[in-house]
């Protein structure tokens, strides 16, 4: 990460957390802030030019709070019962009736599904397309794997996609976070970003960080 300066990336995110909190040192907000990494990119033609899509696992978790519900076999229901993650059931599923809206308001209470490797298949049969098209569907876990290991890499991974326009913003952690570790996870971010883009570093205009209702922060 050569074209940031380091300097100016620690004391921005040193002003960052500096503003989350008051005075007497008491939270300015009654939740715990994300903060965010801005990207504003240049000379790319979203009509033209391939549009990249790509994630990546951050080595600190930056979404503690992103909520993950287990949609289980009774192997899966019993795991997540003990550990206290929410899930749900083939059953659970088969109440909705394919309903839409019923769908799209289990889809929006969580921010991510993983589902028994056995079930995944007759998801889509179950609930319709709708968890496919509000980008919700279930990753597998299979009874081998270690289910919070799972949960807290879903809550680690973020994700850079181009779209139809050349802004784009990700949570990268939050205010409880040391500077330190909120630069590990901004160096590993921008340095995977400018893998994907097509001229790396000539394709960033800009980059900012800020917490969720902080001032901007240019580092670059």
């Amino acid at each position: 990460m050569a074209k940031v300066n380091q300097a100016t990336l620690i004391k921005a995110l040193e002003d960052v957390l500096a503003g989350s909190v008051k005075e007497d040192g008491t939270p300015v907000r009654r939740w715990v802030e994300s903060v965010e990494l801005q990207i504003n990119l240049k000379n790319y033609d979203t009509q033209k030019d391939k549009r990249f899509s790509g994630a990546i696992k951050l080595p600190r978790i930056a979404r503690p709070r992103y909520k993950v519900c287990i949609i289980g076999d009774a192997f899966h229901e019993d795991q997540a019962t003990k550990l206290d993650i929410p899930h749900m059931n083939v059953d659970d599923l088969k109440k909705l009736n394919k309903n839409k809206k019923l769908v799209k308001k289990m889809c929006q209470k969580y921010n991510a599904f993983l589902a028994s490797d056995s079930l995944i298949k007759t998801i889509p049969r179950i609930v319709g397309p709708h968890m496919n098209r509000a980008g919700k569907f279930p990753s597998a876990i299979s009874h081998g794997d270690d289910m919070l290991a799972r949960v807290s890499e879903i809550r680690s991974t973020i994700k850079f996609q181009l779209k139809k326009v050349l802004c784009m913003a990700t949570a990268v952690g939050h205010v409880k976070m040391s500077v330190d570790d909120l630069k590990l996870n901004i160096t590993l971010a921008i340095n995977f970003l400018i893998s994907l883009l097509k001229k790396n570093w000539q394709n960033l205009k800009s980059a900012y960080v800020k917490s969720s209702m902080g001032r901007v922060h240019r580092i670059y």
